[in-house]
């Protein structure tokens, strides 16, 4: 298969999972013959997969503009003195657990989407602003005088120069970031937020091995799917640069 058409392939795939799975119900039968329900049915898997998507996304657009704008700021000659406070910070985004970082914020913010974003954003901080640095400071330094001696300001070096030629190193920190917070995500449902996580923690509680399954197949279809567009966009930047 041509590798511009995995992206479609597994969309459409993931599609027909959140779509059909209730058709395989003899087939989870077969895995939870004891069990009446097998299938989950208190929201459907498509409506799920919504919130789920809306959850991520939300977090990954908050995360990749404080982490941007952070290393961006941090690798310009005003910003250097904080470029040890940023990657600490981001760096502890990461050390804490994410259930952790639920329970802290369930006071303030209560139960439900808002708690869960926030942990999203805390835990996808640090593959961001590493490879945004990393993209930064990996540009041939003759490239960007070579910008300047031709009267670019600042700002034109950075969107014009700087940006395009780091953009595929950002582009797969940003990847590594939303692909790992489509599966913490789905811790979210222990908090009320309406995620794929929900036939997982109701198996997880009812000991229906069967709704484990569902909700696990479908954060994997989906994890795969949007590690597979990013692979594709990184691709098109490749090519285009």
């Amino acid at each position: 298969m041509h590798q511009g058409f995995m992206p479609l392939f597994w969309l459409a795939l993931l599609l027909s999972a959140a779509l059909g799975l209730h058709q395989l119900e003899t087939l989870f039968h077969w895995i939870q013959p004891d069990t009446r329900a097998v299938i989950y049915s208190r929201d459907s898997f498509f409506s799920l997969l919504l919130n789920h998507l809306s959850i991520v996304g939300i977090a990954a657009l908050v995360s990749i503009v404080i982490g941007v704008g952070a290393a961006i700021a941090v690798s310009r000659p005003w910003g250097r003195d904080f470029l040890p406070l940023v990657s600490q910070v981001a760096s502890i985004g990461q050390t804490f657990p994410p259930v952790a970082v639920l329970a802290l914020s369930v006071p303030l913010f209560g139960f439900g989407a808002v708690p869960t974003m926030f942990a999203l954003i805390l835990y996808g901080l640090l593959p961001i602003v590493r490879n945004t640095l990393a993209g930064l400071r990996g540009i041939d330094p003759s490239v960007l005088e070579a910008a300047r001696g031709v009267g670019m300001s600042s700002v034109q070096v950075l969107l014009q120069v700087e940006l395009p030629l780091a953009m595929n190193v950002i582009l797969a920190g940003i990847r590594t970031s939303v692909t790992i917070n489509i599966a913490t995500a789905a811790i979210g449902s222990t908090i009320g937020a309406s995620t794929l996580g929900d036939p997982v923690i109701s198996g997880l509680v009812n000991g229906n091995t069967a709704y484990v399954l569902q909700g696990a197949i479908l954060i994997g279809l989906l994890a795969v799917t949007v590690d597979s567009l990013f692979e594709r966009l990184q691709n098109s930047f490749s090519s285009s640069v």
